[in-house]
């Protein structure tokens, strides 16, 4: 029998051949594709739609869909890793293992890099930005515990100044976005949730209800057009998250206010010294014949109060599967420290924030603000306000005489006694105001996202002025009765018939609405990797609308507030009942679109152009186009760059034009609202004639803004960013005065509004951050800002040297100016050069009529030896209420539980004009008068007194003080109790604090408050006439969440 047995080589060859086949079987299994599917969620648990899914090394990646979901086909291999990122949090790699289901949490990124910050139509992140932008978070407003949004702003953000117009509750605040560019309005435009706010009517939002506020500074604001030549303030209220539990919040705090300064007055002893002296440097007897009358009526003790502010809110958040929502309300009230409850303001908000996918591709956002306002307020902020009237009564009178009647304070004539005027006063305003949108958002494909929606803002304004009459003393300008008996006065209506014209009520109902209609698209994809293109188109369609109906009726029975109403009035007849009304509206047509470019996010540019039709603008002139560009250099990603400290560098750089048509409607028209008187048939009647004459020619202002800056990180931890800007802005919309041939001088009549001047406004900002890593258990961060900025007119219209502003004093020169070569509002007077000390000095200086010892001595500008009071050739700049440089610095601080913040503001150098003393012989002043010149104290700040003639009381740089000042606007402490506790009584936190506002203030300012804005328009700022101060603060509250 033949036995075959093995042969070695041939079994050698079949092992090979085996192995190859296993390996070509198992290279074709590796090399398969297989699917990957997985949810991403956040630290907290919620899912994250949109987040991006990308196979590490190649460009095959995918975005999560509305739940957090994800399927992404891959090729398998034992390296095989997966990259997740998404805005605000840190990037993520994960190796894949053979697994073909793969979970991923991940956490928020604390590089400030990644931070979200919303632009016009759309979002970004810092890294990518190419304007210059400046995001606060909601919690900092929020935790300022201020009433209104635009004063938590103030100190937060470089570039951005925020003076305050009133103190007093409910009181506005005057925003400026690098600096002054426009004659008129200068607010920006504010959008909260997209809807267009005016900054008077931020009262009605609730700063508890912001998430975030994001400020558009430079050209690439232009994506807004017309309306962003001031900047632009995007406001995003609170929203809920998917797949969330409902959570509750309930907050609320308690505060006592009071005066943070009172002014040093003479008292009565003093003021009788000082008024005897005055009388007999005038030749007059003295009004004293005992000045031993101790301290008398502090008047400012009998005005200023303690007050209430309180505030509660309560909200609820969370979100299923496929709709989220954010539901709260509110209620603030706050009395004045001045009057108190004559000086109100309440309100009550509610909100709601709801976005539902309707199906996979379309998501419906809808939000609803509703705010009702009540406001009670005294008169403010100008000569006969109450804090005038304060200010300048005589301390020897009392408030009220033995007979019980308010005292008179008869010596000067328009100065009355505040307390009877704050009991005299009845001024109510009711808001109900509705905000909201409807916002359809549709995802065409990964790339591509149409959203339209609606948005509205109706409000309803109801106000009621109640006149009672009043007898404030004998000569008083300000009574309406004919004797302290309060008898009516007699009207004579024709025929020598009289009738009485007793108390009267003014009313007013007004309603105004916004509607905005807006459609874009929205496209992002990302090229191989390294190219992004993002772009946006669009169109918006904007209406404004205002109607209002007024009456005032006379004779109101018993002259009672509680009859104050128009169907209660007795006039006979009706006689001297009117009525008013007024009715407006506006449109503004507009197309947009921008397109941006990014290659390894390393090199970024941006295009942006928008075309606006304004129904403010005639024919000729009705559209404007204005382009802007922008572009970004992250010179740290570059291989040269090798700073180890410096882990993030950018260079940016953007420029562009955007127009302001911030005047009034159609008013490019002539109007018939002269009056005219015609004879007709040998007979004078009355009739219309030209009002304001027509410039069909009228066209935009145009603004123009270059901007550079830089971003640094260093070392993680340390954020800087600078900007250098140049702001002009040309053809100024005016309404000067001009020439009486073009028939518009006649009564009623008005100039025509006209292009004419052109502003200038350059600055430097530079904002510093530093914080740790919040997840530690000590965490500090602080933030600095600095802006400084130089504001000049260029030119002013044709053959105008200057356009007039306030007046100093009752009656005086005209203090501030619009002139070329000088900044907006600008002061001009007389400059001083101590005082005169001898005669043999009065005769060695220039003439100067009527000058004594002891007088003010002022410089001869133009030297001609005559010191000019009548032409002002005399006259020089001597002062500015624009500051050269504000400060803001935020300080927080957490460890075990407490927490610590604080906010400092400071503005330096701006001037006020001290313009609250009436310049009469018996008004109360200052004490500074007691350094007076006499011949026994040869002062050289403070000049002689006297009733007689005298040139002290020109406008000059002795009434213009430094306005300088450092505020600690809010300091807080907090204790937020231990988890260990909160898990046994099933409540996810609860934090109580303590917070002081206005806490001190440095300045050598002698008014009540150098944060001084502009309530009587552009040209009286810095003017004090006795402002209402902001009020010092001390408050505790609690917030609980469940």
């Amino acid at each position: 029998m033949y036995n075959c047995g093995t042969n070695p080589l041939t079994d050698m060859l079949k092992k090979l051949i085996l192995t190859l086949i296993i390996g070509a079987l198992s290279s074709i299994i590796i090399a398969q594709e297989t699917t990957i599917t997985g949810q991403i969620k956040d630290e907290t648990g919620f899912t994250i739609p949109g987040a991006t899914v990308v196979e590490k090394g190649t460009t095959n990646g995918t975005s999560t869909d509305m739940d957090g979901n994800y399927t992404l086909k891959v090729t398998q291999s034992p390296t095989l890793t997966l990259r997740y990122s998404f805005i605000g949090y840190a990037p993520k790699e994960v190796l894949v293992a053979g697994r073909t289901k793969v979970d991923v949490e991940m956490e928020p990124s604390v590089a400030a890099l990644d931070e979200v910050v919303v632009v016009g139509y759309g979002t970004s992140t810092k890294k990518e930005l190419t304007g210059a932008t400046s995001k606060v978070s909601g919690e900092s407003v929020e935790r300022l515990n201020i009433p209104r949004m635009d004063q938590a702003l103030q100190g937060q953000v470089s570039g951005v100044a925020i003076n305050t117009n009133s103190g007093s509750p409910g009181g506005s605040s005057s925003i400026r976005i690098r600096g002054l560019s426009t004659f008129g309005d200068n607010d920006p435009l504010i959008l909260v949730d997209g809807v267009v706010y005016d900054s008077e009517g931020l009262n009605a939002l609730n700063p508890s209800d912001i998430a975030s506020i994001n400020v558009l500074k430079d050209a690439t604001a232009g994506i807004y057009g017309v309306r962003a030549a001031n900047g632009v303030i995007i406001i995003e209220t609170k929203q809920g998250k998917v797949n969330s539990k409902p959570q509750f919040e309930v907050s609320s705090y308690y505060g006592i206010q009071q005066a943070s300064k009172r002014l040093d007055l003479l008292n009565a002893e003093e003021y009788a010294v000082i008024k005897n002296e005055m009388f007999a440097n005038g030749g007059e007897t003295v009004p004293f014949a005992n000045t031993d009358l101790g301290e008398g009526t502090d008047w400012q003790d009998e005005v200023f109060t303690t007050a209430a502010i309180s505030n509660y809110n309560v909200s609820m958040s969370g979100g299923t599967k496929s709709t989220t929502y954010s539901l709260g309300g509110s209620y603030f009230t706050q009395d004045g420290i001045v009057g108190g409850d004559k000086s109100n303001f309440s309100r009550y908000n509610a909100r709601v924030n709801i976005s539902t996918k309707l199906s996979e591709k379309l998501k419906l956002n809808s939000v609803l603000l509703y705010t009702h306002e009540d406001r009670s307020t005294l008169p403010e902020n100008g000569i006969g306000s109450v804090l005038y009237n304060t200010v300048n009564a005589f301390p020897t009178d009392p408030v009220k005489t033995p007979d019980g009647n308010y005292s008179y304070l008869e010596e000067v004539s328009d100065i009355i006694n505040p307390i009877a005027q704050m009991e005299n006063t009845f001024n109510e305003a009711r808001v109900d105001k509705i905000v909201g949108k409807e916002e359809i958002v549709f995802t065409i494909n990964k790339d591509f996202d149409f959203t339209n929606r609606i948005n509205y803002n109706y409000a309803i304004v109801d106000s009621k002025v109640f006149s009672p009459l009043v007898w404030f003393g004998p000569g008083k300008a300000q009574n309406s009765a004919i004797n302290e008996d309060l008898d009516p006065s007699l009207v004579d209506i024709g025929d020598s018939t009289f009738i009485e014209r007793g108390a009267s009520v003014f009313e007013q109902r007004a309603t105004y609405l916004d509607l905005t209609y807006e459609s874009f698209v929205n496209y992002k994809h990302v090229f191989n990797t390294d190219h992004t293109v993002k772009a946006t188109l669009g169109a918006s369609v904007f209406t404004r609308r205002g109607e209002g109906l007024n009456g005032t009726a006379f004779n109101i029975p018993n002259n009672s507030e509680d009859y104050a109403d128009i169907s209660a009035n007795q006039a006979p007849g009706g006689y001297l009942n009117n009525v008013g009304s007024f009715q407006y509206e506006e449109r503004l047509l507009s197309s947009f679109m921008r397109a941006e470019y990014g290659y390894k996010y390393k090199y970024l540019i941006s295009g942006l152009i928008r075309r606006d039709g304004s129904t403010k603008f005639g024919p000729n002139n009705r559209y404007g186009i204005f382009p802007t560009i922008s572009g970004a250099w992250v010179f740290s990603e570059e291989d040269f760059f090798t700073v180890p400290v410096i882990t993030f560098a950018k260079l940016r750089a953007s420029y562009g034009v955007s127009g302001n048509d911030q005047i009034q409607n159609f008013a490019y028209r002539a109007q018939l609202n002269g009056e005219g008187v015609y004879v007709l048939d040998d007979v004078i009647r009355q009739g219309v004639a030209l009002g304001r004459a027509s410039n069909p020619d009228l066209r935009w202002e145009t603004t123009r803004q270059l901007n550079i800056g830089v971003d640094l990180t260093f070392f993680e931890a340390f954020n800087f960013t600078t900007n250098f800007f140049v702001k002009n802005t040309f053809d100024l919309l005016f309404q000067p005065d001009v020439s009486g041939v073009i028939g518009s001088y006649g009564p009623g009549g008005q100039p025509p509004i006209i292009n004419a001047g052109d502003v200038s406004n350059t600055g430097l900002e530079i904002e510093l951050g530093y914080s740790t890593d919040p997840r530690k258990a000590l965490v500090f961060s602080t933030n600095f800002n600095m802006t400084a900025i130089n504001n000049k007119v260029t030119a002013v219209p044709e053959g105008v040297d200057f356009l007039p502003g306030a007046s100093f004093g009752v009656g005086g020169n005209i203090a501030t100016r619009f002139e070329e070569g000088y900044a907006i509002g600008y002061f001009n007077g007389l400059e001083t050069d101590g005082i005169f000390q001898t005669q043999e000095e009065i005769d060695n200086s220039p003439t100067q009529e009527g000058a004594q010892v002891g007088d003010l001595k002022f410089v001869d500008q133009n030297g001609d030896g005559i010191i000019n009071f009548n032409d002002e050739s005399d006259n020089v700049e001597i002062g500015s209420p624009i500051p050269d440089f504000t400060f803001g610095l935020n300080l927080n601080t957490q460890y075990m539980g407490f927490d610590v913040s604080a906010n400092l503001y400071s503005a330096i150098g701006q001037e006020i004009i001290r313009n609250y003393e009436r310049q009469q012989p018996y008004a109360n002043q200052l004490n500074y008068v007691i350094d007076r010149w006499t011949g026994g104290n040869p002062s050289e700040e403070n000049p002689r007194l006297t009733t007689g003639a005298t040139q002290n009381t020109a406008f000059s740089d002795y009434y213009v003080e430094d306005g300088s000042f450092l505020r600690l606007r809010n300091v807080q402490l907090g204790y937020t109790l231990p988890e260990s506790l909160m898990d046994k009584i099933k409540v996810a936190s609860i934090r109580v604090y303590v917070s002081a506002n206005n806490l001190l203030t440095l300045t050598n300012y002698r008014g009540f408050d150098p944060d001084i804005g502009s309530s009587g328009g552009t040209l009286s700022a810095g003017v004090d006439y006795g402002f209402y101060p902001q009020a010092r603060t001390f408050m505790g509250g609690i917030n609980v969440k469940f």
